[in-house]
């Protein structure tokens, strides 16, 4: 199992911090993670939720992210198709593969707020078809000569677009997926999965296993989860600390999904229906609550490994770690990441540890 860093560049009214050190800690975490032997670090894209997440521009940070390390891979998860145009997508994707020296992973997906949609100017209802149609761009950008596309929402012809990417044939390329159907169409399109942080264990255990079931391609399916994690050498600490930190995070996370939970907006009805999600938000999800429901990884390395084995055992391959979900301070964090590099990414058979020419 490989493990990720997962970063939404939180600003937690409660912090004693500022929206800038929100983003330089959310680089410096990046940077150690590049020196622990970390795989690779994925920053989301939201736009207007103030608190939850401060991360409207990825492509920024990446970029930045590009220069401060050597080997980690940064992931740009997810882009929310329907609200850009493709080339200008598939100008940034190459255009951060060639900073990166080739180390850009790409997820895609269709987004979730309807705040977005509406300001944007962009239709819900066919935020399908667009997803899957800028998709099919976005794939034949990667190949070598002109571009030329001719579908319902989008034509051009003979574009040369410049730069292009690096890595051959194309980035790895995954989909942010929440419905049980948008598993079975990744493996038809063999795009790796990126599920989470929403959605309990036992529900996504199944999914992957459909999806799994679904692959037909050569090459192994990439199944990656995001949890919140805090591991500490003192496991009471550790609860003691991230009990505030994720039932906020949590708490947050159900406010900004719910507007689609509660109602059935064209195109996203299977999202409705998955009526558990409107429950666990009414609710008042805490920490205990996603903690019982394998949202969260806390505890000493050993606790933290005994928790990990049922994400590998059910077909995960990735996992994206949110350390303190953005909610905990940030030299909290990269204890946190340091003792976990160290004791627990071993146990699963993966180096860890500053490198020697380091």
């Amino acid at each position: 199992m490989n493990f990720d860093l997962f970063h939404e560049v939180a600003f937690p009214a409660h912090a004693a911090r500022t929206e800038a050190a929100a983003c330089h800690d959310a680089l410096a975490e990046i940077e150690l993670a590049d020196h622990l032997g970390y795989r690779c670090a994925w920053l989301v894209e939201h736009h207007f939720m103030p608190g939850y997440s401060h991360c409207s521009k990825p492509e920024l940070l990446l970029a930045a992210a590009s220069q401060r390390t050597r080997r980690i891979r940064l992931g740009h998860a997810v882009i929310p198709l329907p609200l850009h145009h493709p080339i200008h997508v598939a100008e940034r994707i190459a255009t951060l593969d060639v900073l990166s020296g080739g180390r850009i992973e790409v997820g895609i997906g269709r987004g979730f707020s309807p705040l977005e949609y509406q300001t944007f100017g962009v239709s819900m209802a066919s935020s399908r078809d667009v997803t899957a149609e800028s998709l099919a761009v976005l794939r034949e950008s990667f190949r070598p000569g002109p571009l030329t596309h001719a579908g319902k929402h989008y034509r051009f012809a003979g574009l040369e677009l410049v730069p292009r990417a690096v890595q051959q044939p194309h980035p790895p390329l995954w989909t942010a997926a929440v419905s049980p159907e948008t598993y079975e169409w990744a493996a038809e399109m063999q795009l790796g999965v990126l599920a989470g942080p929403f959605k309990p264990w036992f529900m996504v255990k199944h999914d992957i296993a459909r999806f799994r079931a679904a692959w037909r391609a050569s090459d192994p399916p990439r199944c990656g989860m995001t949890v919140g994690v805090l591991c500490l050498a003192d496991r009471t600490r550790a609860r003691e600390l991230a009990r505030p930190a994720f039932t906020w995070f949590y708490r947050e996370l159900y406010k900004v999904t719910l507007p689609v939970l509660e109602r059935s907006y064209p195109g996203y009805e299977q999202i409705h229906d998955l009526g558990r999600f409107r429950h666990l938000a009414r609710m008042g999800v805490d920490f205990g609550l996603a903690d019982a429901f394998g949202m969260t990884v806390v505890g000493d390395p050993r606790d933290c490994i005994d928790k990990l084995r049922k994400y590998r055992d059910g077909g995960v391959t990735h996992l994206l770690c949110a350390f303190g979900a953005g909610a905990v301070d940030h030299s909290i964090v990269t204890e946190s990441m340091e003792l976990f590099a160290a004791e627990v990414m071993p146990a699963f058979g993966r180096d860890s540890g500053l490198r020697v020419e380091d």
